[in-house]
């Protein structure tokens, strides 16, 4: 038998990814082998999540993907135990939420309460989450934060008085487990946000503190169910396997794994890079893709690499196919101003700059039709994505087709010859169909 849940949270900053990653630790400490997943379009928890589990988390993203591939990708992922990370409060963001997730996968729920600041009050949190939807398996609560014994006691009691939902335990206030963060969220897992030892000790403090056993009694499951493919697949293509240059580096780290194995899947050989260490393109490739990430961090770096910026700029003037999004796209302008106010030139293959912001300029889920053919698709399909950034760019000149219409009636997404860049991050996982398109733009015509 194995277990599956997922670890919810009353509200964003409850302690619900570190519970998450404690749970993963005591779990692997105990002998079992734990397949991680992140609910929604976060990049930086599933890297986390990798470190603790040694396996890939994989986004579960109903809005993004649909529900059918979302229940293929996660009944393709069986292990002894499944653990899905939810986002922001449970039932926070509609059709996206937690709360939705765990009703399309059957998954029970366990809910982190921060009960710093209250006492038997919890007790009336914890009832309204555990009624306002009853398709939603409650099957435990944790609290964060326990201040004393006493405090303890009246929560405990309270919670179990007037609620149906087992306590499964709780962490102590005094400790906290320290991650550091900067303006997108916390550090990479890559990056040694979380240490051996720190890793060690999350494992220890939720085996003293938390029923583990019971909440994989609990989590019961049967295993995967059938595995229900997404609404068409991308066909290997015959012929030369192309090869896609993908910049993956302290820089340009944000992707979603689902889409490098659709582009696997599709008859890409991927081809890594570094645009901060490496000097040229990778040898024979058809096309380049430049993910997010933190172009703004190494600005000094990557305007230092003047080598690769003019194999970038070269490769998009000869009508070479290049895509790059957020980070990957600031990296494709004139240059970037950062937080501080320097200004550092990039590979200008578009004529703006790019601006750190100390807000957030934008934030949601976005779906995108196509206004023409481009890289992704004939005019009139549609893609989605999610946009999450801090930086803004100059006003882009007409003369810069945009190829995205947004549903806030936005244009976005520039393209100049082959080179096509924007704010969105895009995931495949609901529109196999535009894979298949791109890998059929790359053709040996392209190659280098």
């Amino acid at each position: 038998m194995s277990s599956s849940f997922l670890i919810a949270g009353t509200h964003s900053g409850c302690g619900k990814t570190t519970v998450t990653l404690g749970l993963m630790a005591a779990l692997r400490h105990l002998g079992h082998g734990v397949q991680p997943f992140k609910c929604g379009p976060d990049f930086i928890d599933p890297t986390l999540h990798g470190v603790v589990c040694g396996e890939v988390s994989r986004n579960l993203d109903l809005r993004m993907c649909g529900a059918a591939f979302v229940r293929q990708l996660f009944n393709g992922h069986p292990a002894p135990v499944r653990v899905v990370e939810g986002v922001m409060g449970l039932f926070d963001g509609g059709p996206a939420s937690a709360a939705s997730l765990a009703k399309e996968l059957a998954l029970p729920v366990v809910l982190v309460v921060d009960v710093r600041s209250a006492a038997e009050s919890v007790a009336a949190v914890v009832k309204g989450f555990s009624e306002l939807d009853p398709e939603v398996q409650l099957v435990g609560v944790i609290f964060n934060r326990i201040g004393s014994p006493r405090h303890l006691e009246l929560v405990q009691g309270a919670v179990e008085r007037f609620c149906r939902v087992p306590v499964l335990g709780y962490l102590p206030r005094d400790t906290e487990f320290a991650i550091p963060e900067r303006h997108l969220g916390l550090h990479m897992g890559e990056e040694g946000a979380l240490t051996p030892e720190t890793i060690n000790r999350l494992a220890a403090t939720i085996r003293h503190y938390v029923d583990v056993e019971r909440l994989l009694a609990l989590s019961r499951d049967d295993g995967p169910g059938p595995a229900t493919g997404p609404g068409g697949q991308t066909a290997s293509l015959a012929g030369p396997r192309r090869r896609l240059a993908v910049a993956r580096d302290q820089a340009f780290c944000f992707y979603y794994q689902d889409n490098l194995d659709l582009f696997a899947e599709a008859g890409l050989e991927l081809v890594f890079f570094s645009p901060l260490h490496d000097e040229e393109l990778p040898p024979e490739i058809s096309g380049v893709y430049l993910g997010g990430g933190y172009p703004e961090l190494f600005g000094a770096e990557l305007a230092a690499n003047v080598r690769m910026r003019a194999a970038l700029q070269e490769w998009s003037a000869q009508g070479g196919i290049l895509y790059g999004e957020c980070g990957g796209f600031m990296y494709l302008t004139q240059g970037i101003v950062d937080h501080d106010g320097a200004y550092h030139e990039m590979v200008g293959a578009f004529p703006v700059r790019a601006t750190m912001a100390k807000r957030l300029r934008s934030l949601g889920y976005r779906e995108a039709t196509l206004v023409d053919d481009s890289l992704w698709g004939e005019k009139g399909n549609v893609v989605r994505g999610h946009e999450f950034h801090y930086s803004e760019i100059d006003q882009m000149p007409a003369e810069v087709a945009r190829v995205y219409q947004l549903q806030d009636g936005r244009a976005e997404g520039y393209q100049l010859r082959n080179t096509l860049g924007g704010y969105l991050h895009l995931h495949f996982g609901g529109t196999p169909g535009a894979v298949a398109w791109f890998v059929g733009k790359l053709g040996d015509n392209n190659q280098k």
